[in-house]
């Protein structure tokens, strides 16, 4: 921190604001559309616990093991399984938004003040 810096201002500088005349100031971004992990990973669970539905109860299998009890044994592997999957779908798309991202120029917008009832000459509609 720097001394003219009080400890609520981190990384503002009040020498180096613009005058109000000046100029604002244009900056370039990266602009992309990112995938949220946390819905590929419940839907990839999701889809795991239904293989392992599927799995247990339309297959036969063998009269000593409850159906419940190989449900219970698929659906703990092809959740995994499906979580782990969701994640490498949420990656691959993560990448291939990071190779469409866009550059954008932006400038900040001056504050402007909130309309008042006396502004329109008091009439409404």
């Amino acid at each position: 921190m720097s001394p003219h810096e009080t400890p609520g201002s981190a990384g503002t500088d009040p020498q180096r604001e613009p005058a109000p005349g000046t100029v604002p100031e244009r900056r370039q971004v990266t602009v992309r559309r990112a995938p949220k992990y946390v819905p590929f990973l419940i839907l990839g669970g999701l889809v795991g616990v239904i293989v392992a539905a599927v799995l247990a109860y339309t297959l036969p299998g063998d009269a000593s093991y409850d159906s419940g009890s190989v449900f219970g044994f698929f659906m703990v592997l092809c959740a995994a399984g499906g979580v782990i999957l969701g994640a490498v779908a949420a990656l691959v798309l993560d990448r291939m938004s990071v190779r469409r991202a866009e550059r954008a120029v932006v400038e900040p917008v001056p504050d402007s003040a909130p309309e008042t009832p006396e502004a329109d000459g008091g009439n409404r509609a």
